[in-house]
């Protein structure tokens, strides 16, 4: 698992062996069946999240208290709740696993300490973090303006191995459509 992590980290830069070390040591890996909440809405982010296998959501509840899913992450993506875990602030969404996930974790701490001992470990990161937060916002995006049958088949094309694994409660979720909707856009496009 922790190689994954290193190769990740390597498309951006060669990271010398002993560095390499150092980072495997501090994630701890970890893992969730379907469901299990890895952040509750209204605590404060506390921990960095790479994914080594499954998908994660961030979701939160709309003003109706309907779970609504904003984003999938999947294999070798990192996920947290940028602002809280940056800001040390309450979030307002919760980290779900969409489906039985592996991962490794590092706590805000352990990131500091280890950012201390290896300073371009944090541009890296970010560098990653932005990225991830760019395609978010793309992929989002994408799905404006297009009626709930044309947003599934756009999310099948760019995100397949995402609808492979998740329940088709939480795609639906992500649509912005019901489950009862979703299943006769399936059934129509069959």
């Amino acid at each position: 698992m922790q190689q994954q992590l290193i190769a990740r980290l390597q498309q951006l830069k060669p990271i010398p062996v002993d560095d390499q070390e150092l980072i495997m040591k501090a994630f701890e890996p970890m893992k969730f069946k379907e469901g299990d909440t890895l952040l509750q809405m209204g605590h404060v982010a506390r921990q960095l999240f790479f994914i080594t296998n499954g998908v994660l959501r961030i979701m939160a509840q709309n003003d109706k208290g309907t779970e609504v899913t904003y984003f999938f992450l999947k294999d070798n993506q990192f996920c947290t709740v940028l602002y809280s875990f940056n800001n040390n602030m309450i979030a307002e969404e919760s980290i779900q696993a969409a489906c039985d996930t592996e991962l490794l974790a590092i706590s805000k701490n352990t990131l500091l300490a280890l950012y201390e001992k290896l300073p371009y470990l944090k541009e890296m990161i970010d560098q990653i973090s932005q990225h991830t937060l760019m395609e978010k916002i793309k992929t989002r995006n994408a799905y404006l303006g297009h009626d709930s049958s044309e947003r599934y088949q756009l999310f099948l094309e760019r995100q397949p191995e995402v609808a492979m694994r998740v329940p088709l409660t939480d795609i639906a979720s992500y649509l912005g459509v019901t489950p009862q909707s979703l299943s006769r856009i399936r059934k129509n496009i069959r």
